[in-house]
């Protein structure tokens, strides 16, 4: 059996934190969650920080946690699709970053993330003819365009600050 890293778990604990605080402070900002995507930047970090398992179990966990808490985002169908597309996010860059850099890793993990959160949404309303691909567009990357900008900038900025300050050399 493989030994557990205690500093991941923590740092997990900690990402998981992040996914409840930070869509709260947005909302309280009049910051809408849906255009600054604050729930992603915790589990895209704890992907590509600590790994692509703890990051797929952090991304499942944050929105179905944060809807039972704090009623954002409504438990169905939002806090499930969400929780499809967040754990790709984390799993996706997570297993990129062992090949990539930062921001590859952290594009292909956004793009998979949509087309997961895209596969959600038509199994959970788009069977019932709800979803057009106009209205998932609008909603996944049009509405989205501040949050993905806010993130291929930020992310790659902390890891990198992360990295040169020696914090991640004490990881592994």
């Amino acid at each position: 059996m493989k030994k557990v890293n205690t500093m991941l778990l923590v740092l997990s604990a900690m990402f998981i934190a992040m996914g409840l605080a930070l869509p709260t402070v947005f909302h309280s900002f009049g910051m809408a969650g849906s255009v600054f995507l604050p729930m992603h930047i915790p589990v895209l970090l704890c992907g590509l920080i600590c790994g692509w398992k703890y990051g797929l179990v952090v991304g499942a966990i944050i929105p179905i946690l944060s809807s039972i808490t704090t009623g954002m985002p409504p438990i169905y169908p939002v806090a499930i699709f969400m929780a499809a597309e967040t754990a790709t996010y984390g799993a996706v860059s997570g297993f990129m970053m062992q090949k990539f850099n930062v921001v590859i890793s952290l594009v292909i993990a956004m793009v998979a993330g949509r087309i997961s959160l895209g596969i959600a949404q038509f199994i959970l309303i788009g069977a019932s003819g709800n979803l057009t691909f106009q209205s998932f567009l609008a909603g996944a990357v049009v509405t989205a365009v501040p949050g993905i900008v806010l993130q291929i900038i930020l992310i790659p900025i902390i890891v990198m600050l992360l990295k040169k300050s020696g914090v991640l050399n004490r990881i592994a």
